[in-house]
């Protein structure tokens, strides 16, 4: 091969490939789409493909040829694929390019690479050749992870902005880098005990007020921070400090930008073509046609890619209602039935289910969670059973009654008992995540510690109730950062947290007590083993309306020692409450929300209380305990009781042995 940049013809594409990806099965088309360095016959160089069927020509425009359309054609395939492609000798790491695409009508436009693994720093849109490289120290994550991938493990959750988690005030107010991020928010977040972080969008994105939801990189994180091997040297300084990751997805919707998928090749290659059902009226975006095989592949094959190439531990699907719904914010007459006469997107729900079936059919270690706000039948149920396959779902009912009822001031709490033991009513329907997210403190929403009541002692007291009863109640649970210390203003995301607040001693009080939440829940398995089973809630009281006050039991298995939860949702203290209990001997309150560590008023039960063997509240025992105001207490048996047996060996035997059989039965 002579030393040239003129374009040869190449292909990294076998006929199974092209039948595949027709198909809408292949799911690994970031090996064969996108740029690639190659080496043919000796001559170092970058083979391109891009999907463009309805183009006249396309040609790959960059640095090298001072963005001049018509230099460098790409080959159309011949079977009808819609792909060009073709290798350019001497293009290298580190070139600038996009597609000079003709399209059939003799439209003239430019275009980034929807498989590029690395853009240019918006606002420049430019995509940029680069080959994935890196050298990966997570295999005891992993190994960690496959191995316990059937086992009940919490899901303590910290869901973080890196564009404002932290900046760099003294340097122009930039964002800290990947590798920053890898030493400051993996040691933070360590330091806390969340098990998780959620990443809000980091792929590329060309509008920062879009916070990384109006994607146009979808292969690519974004270069704001640095480079896709810094990016996975921050996954993997989570995954060495025992930290999962979990990244926000969006299949939902996409930006209208010119250099984006939208009307790409001069037609609607991505998006729908009829408008009713191709273009969302809240955000002025582009819906994905989910009915079109090859659009299925692109998302597939990107969940996978972030699965696979930067060793994420789960995806968060962005706005899955608006995906389920043909009418979602839509008036009369604007949207089209489905062919049943039904408001169901009846493709995206197909859709959704081999997204879920792929994910867990390649990666079952891994989870997906749908951020779903309807009452959908199924979500997080399997497909074979009819569910739409997610692992979790937002809990987002129990989230808007929690806030609404601890924005009461607590003497009128007494008449709304039921807001906030409804969710039990519904717990088990799913498997839920609950969820106290960015979208809960912006837009005027107030921040979590200004939606409380009362003077600032009681509001500081009242987040630390809401906190204790969250974390405690069935299910995983996610908070956006700022919350963790009280954070005062609404989130920006053009600035960093107020860390200042840490100076005071409400705000590090709030902070101590989400530590030690997070230690008693990620460390005992009453805690979480069943917390999408309802074998692991019992309530004890829940109709004590006139002290406004909440008892309940966290269970896990025989081995396990049950925690007995009391939440005084009042503003009163009481010196002998009376509580039933599972089991005899001595109890220890393990933790307090109103202890002085947390600048609580220091009513704690600090002995140990010896059970009565009066029966109460349906239990064999009870025991009598101080009530802390707006507190949540935990307790717990100091020796596990064990199951009760028959005097001989031999019907002692055959109780267990029935007790087992009932049990699978």
């Amino acid at each position: 091969m002579q030393n040239s940049q003129e374009v040869v013809l190449a292909s990294r594409f076998t006929d199974f490939d092209i039948t595949l990806f027709k198909w809408g099965k292949h799911y690994r088309l970031y090996e064969k789409l996108g740029s690639h360095l190659m080496e043919i016959d000796g001559q170092k160089g970058t083979y391109f493909a891009v999907w463009a069927p309805s183009a006249k020509e396309v040609s790959v425009i960059g640095n090298f040829n001072q963005w001049s359309a018509g230099q460098h054609k790409l080959f159309p395939r011949w079977d009808a694929s819609g792909i060009w492609e073709g290798f350019i000798p001497n293009i290298g790491q580190g070139t600038i390019y996009k597609y000079g695409i003709t399209s059939y009508n003799n439209q003239k436009l430019t275009k980034g690479d929807p498989f590029a693994f690395y853009w240019e720093t918006p606002p420049r849109t430019a995509s940029i050749v680069w080959d994935l490289n890196y050298k990966w120290n997570d295999n005891k994550w992993l190994k960690k992870r496959k191995d316990n991938q059937n086992k009940p493990q919490p899901y303590s959750i910290y869901e973080v902005h890196l564009g404002s988690w932290k900046r760099k005030i003294y340097d122009g107010n930039h964002s800290l880098t990947y590798k920053e991020h890898a030493v400051d928010l993996v040691n933070y977040v360590k330091d806390l005990g969340f098990s998780h972080v959620e990443l809000m969008p980091i792929a590329e994105h060309p509008y920062d007020p879009s916070w990384g939801y109006q994607v146009t990189g979808y292969y690519a994180p974004t270069s704001r921070f640095g480079t896709p091997e810094e990016f996975m040297f921050l996954m993997d300084a989570f995954h060495q400090a025992d930290i999962g990751v979990i990244l926000d997805w969006v299949p939902s919707h996409f930006p209208s930008d010119a250099h984006g998928l939208a009307n790409f090749d001069g037609t609607h290659l991505y998006e729908h073509a009829d408008p009713r059902q191709g273009f969302h009226p809240d955000w002025k975006t582009y819906i994905y046609n989910y009915g079109k095989n090859e659009v299925r592949a692109f998302l597939i094959s990107n969940a996978l890619f972030w699965l696979d190439k930067y060793h994420i531990d789960g995806l968060r699907v962005d706005a899955v209602a608006s995906m389920l719904y043909l009418d979602y914010s839509r008036d009369e007459g604007q949207w089209i039935p489905n062919k049943y006469g039904g408001n169901e997107n009846l493709e995206a729900i197909s859709f959704l289910k081999e997204f879920n079936e792929t994910v867990y059919s390649e990666y079952p270690d891994t989870v997906t969670i749908a951020e779903e706000s309807t009452s959908w039948t199924g979500v997080s149920r399997p497909t074979y059973d009819g569910g739409l396959g997610f692992g979790q779902k937002w809990m987002m009912g129990w989230m808007h009654d929690t806030l609404n009822y601890f924005k009461r001031p607590p003497i009128y709490r007494q008449f709304h008992q039921n807001d906030i033991t409804f969710s039990m009513m519904y717990a088990y329907s799913e498997n839920f995540m609950l969820p106290l997210s960015h979208d809960e403190v912006v837009h005027g929403k107030a921040s979590l510690i200004n939606k409380m009541p009362g003077d600032e002692w009681q509001r500081f007291a009242n987040l630390r109730l809401l906190y204790g009863y969250m974390f405690t109640h069935p299910g995983s649970h996610l908070l956006f950062m700022g919350g963790e210390f009280a954070q005062t203003s609404e989130w920006g995301h053009e600035r960093e947290l107020d860390w200042g607040l840490l100076q005071y001693d409400f705000h590090k009080g709030i902070q101590s007590w989400i530590r030690d939440l997070n230690q008693i829940c990620t460390s005992k398995p009453s805690m979480f083993h069943y917390n999408f089973d309802p074998k692991g809630f019992e309530w004890v009281a829940l109709n004590d309306h006139k002290n406004s006050v909440l008892v309940y039991l966290r269970k896990g298995e025989n081995t396990h020692k049950p925690l007995l939860v009391v939440c005084n949702l009042a503003a009163k203290t009481m010196e002998d409450y009376h509580i039933g209990v599972p089991a005899k001997g001595e109890w220890k309150e393990i933790l307090n929300s109103d202890d002085k560590k947390y600048q609580g008023s220091g009513i704690l039960n600090d002995k140990k209380i010896k059970a009565s063997t009066e029966p109460l509240h349906a239990q064999e025992y009870s025991i009598s305990i101080k009530l802390a105001p707006l507190a949540v207490m935990i307790f717990e048996p100091l020796k596990l009781e064990k199951p009760k047996g028959n005097t001989t060996r031999k019907k002692k035997t055959t109780t267990i042995r029935s007790r087992k059989q009932n049990k699978n039965s």
